[in-house]
Protein backbone atom coordinates (compact mmCIF):
# COMPACT_ATOMS: atom_id res chain seq x y z
CA UNK A 1 0.00 0.00 0.00
CA UNK A 2 2.69 2.40 0.79
CA UNK A 3 3.93 1.72 -2.93
CA UNK A 4 1.07 4.07 -3.68
CA UNK A 5 1.39 6.99 -1.64
CA UNK A 6 5.03 7.19 -3.55
CA UNK A 7 3.23 7.20 -6.83
CA UNK A 8 0.83 9.72 -5.41
CA UNK A 9 3.89 12.09 -4.40
CA UNK A 10 5.66 11.08 -7.85
CA UNK A 11 2.35 12.37 -9.56
CA UNK A 12 2.25 15.60 -7.44
CA UNK A 13 5.59 16.44 -7.87
CA UNK A 14 5.46 15.74 -11.78
CA UNK A 15 2.40 18.03 -12.12
CA UNK A 16 3.89 20.82 -10.07
CA UNK A 17 7.45 20.51 -12.49
CA UNK A 18 5.34 20.69 -16.01
CA UNK A 19 3.46 23.82 -13.87
CA UNK A 20 6.85 25.63 -13.91
CA UNK A 21 7.01 25.41 -10.32
CA UNK A 22 9.72 22.71 -9.93
CA UNK A 23 8.43 19.37 -8.81
CA UNK A 24 11.40 19.26 -6.29
CA UNK A 25 10.08 22.37 -4.10
CA UNK A 26 7.37 19.71 -2.80
CA UNK A 27 8.44 16.48 -3.58
CA UNK A 28 11.62 16.61 -1.71
CA UNK A 29 10.16 17.65 1.72
CA UNK A 30 7.08 15.15 1.27
CA UNK A 31 9.08 12.09 1.16
CA UNK A 32 11.71 13.07 3.80
CA UNK A 33 8.88 14.01 5.85
CA UNK A 34 5.94 11.79 5.19
CA UNK A 35 7.89 8.91 4.02
CA UNK A 36 11.22 8.68 6.20
CA UNK A 37 13.33 8.86 3.07
CA UNK A 38 16.87 9.91 3.91
CA UNK A 39 17.89 13.48 2.66
CA UNK A 40 20.66 12.05 -0.06
CA UNK A 41 17.59 9.78 -1.35
CA UNK A 42 15.08 12.28 -1.82
CA UNK A 43 17.38 14.48 -3.91
CA UNK A 44 18.53 11.91 -6.28
CA UNK A 45 15.15 10.69 -6.40
CA UNK A 46 14.16 14.72 -7.21
CA UNK A 47 17.52 14.35 -9.89
CA UNK A 48 16.40 11.20 -11.59
CA UNK A 49 12.74 12.61 -11.78
CA UNK A 50 13.80 15.63 -13.69
CA UNK A 51 15.65 14.06 -16.60
CA UNK A 52 12.19 13.08 -18.15
CA UNK A 53 9.99 16.11 -17.51
CA UNK A 54 12.90 18.12 -18.84
CA UNK A 55 13.02 16.33 -22.30
CA UNK A 56 9.10 17.12 -22.50
CA UNK A 57 9.53 20.62 -21.34
CA UNK A 58 12.60 21.02 -23.88
CA UNK A 59 10.20 19.34 -26.42
CA UNK A 60 7.12 21.62 -25.97
CA UNK A 61 9.71 24.62 -25.86
CA UNK A 62 11.10 23.64 -29.18
CA UNK A 63 7.84 22.80 -30.84
CA UNK A 64 6.68 26.93 -29.51
CA UNK A 65 9.92 28.18 -30.45
CA UNK A 66 11.50 28.92 -27.08
CA UNK A 67 14.41 27.92 -27.52
CA UNK A 68 17.45 30.40 -28.55
CA UNK A 69 19.68 27.46 -29.87
CA UNK A 70 22.88 30.28 -29.72
CA UNK A 71 22.61 30.17 -25.79
CA UNK A 72 21.86 26.12 -25.61
CA UNK A 73 25.66 24.80 -25.17
CA UNK A 74 26.50 27.50 -22.38
CA UNK A 75 23.39 26.56 -20.52
CA UNK A 76 24.08 22.60 -21.60
CA UNK A 77 28.00 23.21 -20.10
CA UNK A 78 27.71 25.26 -16.74
CA UNK A 79 24.42 22.98 -15.99
CA UNK A 80 26.62 19.89 -16.50
CA UNK A 81 29.71 21.56 -14.42
CA UNK A 82 27.46 23.19 -11.91
CA UNK A 83 25.45 19.76 -11.32
CA UNK A 84 28.46 17.54 -10.78
CA UNK A 85 30.02 19.91 -8.50
CA UNK A 86 26.40 20.35 -6.78
CA UNK A 87 26.54 16.39 -6.50
CA UNK A 88 30.05 15.96 -4.86
CA UNK A 89 29.55 18.41 -2.43
CA UNK A 90 25.96 17.22 -1.71
CA UNK A 91 27.88 13.79 -0.99
CA UNK A 92 30.40 15.07 1.22
CA UNK A 93 27.66 16.87 3.42
CA UNK A 94 25.35 15.06 6.25
CA UNK A 95 21.98 14.71 5.89
CA UNK A 96 21.10 17.12 8.73
CA UNK A 97 23.65 19.75 6.69
CA UNK A 98 21.63 19.00 3.30
CA UNK A 99 18.72 19.36 4.77
CA UNK A 100 19.33 22.50 6.33
CA UNK A 101 21.17 24.02 3.13
CA UNK A 102 17.56 22.81 1.02
CA UNK A 103 15.51 24.48 3.32
CA UNK A 104 17.22 27.75 3.28
CA UNK A 105 17.52 27.54 -0.56
CA UNK A 106 13.41 26.81 -0.36
CA UNK A 107 13.17 30.23 2.41
CA UNK A 108 15.47 32.03 -0.75
CA UNK A 109 13.36 31.23 -3.54
CA UNK A 110 10.26 31.95 -1.98
CA UNK A 111 11.71 35.26 -1.27
CA UNK A 112 12.96 36.13 -4.57
CA UNK A 113 9.39 34.81 -6.16
CA UNK A 114 7.34 37.36 -3.39
CA UNK A 115 9.57 40.08 -4.74
CA UNK A 116 8.89 39.28 -8.55
CA UNK A 117 5.12 38.70 -7.59
CA UNK A 118 4.90 42.05 -6.27
CA UNK A 119 6.78 43.85 -8.87
CA UNK A 120 4.83 41.75 -11.80
CA UNK A 121 1.43 43.04 -9.55
CA UNK A 122 2.61 47.28 -10.32
CA UNK A 123 3.05 46.74 -13.87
Amino acid sequence: MQFIWYIVAGIIGGLLGGMGMGGGTLLIPLITIFYSVSQHTAQAINLIGFIPMAIVALIIHIKNRLVKYENVIIIIISGAITCVIGCFLAKTMSGNLLKRCFGAFLLLLSVFQFIDGVKYNKS
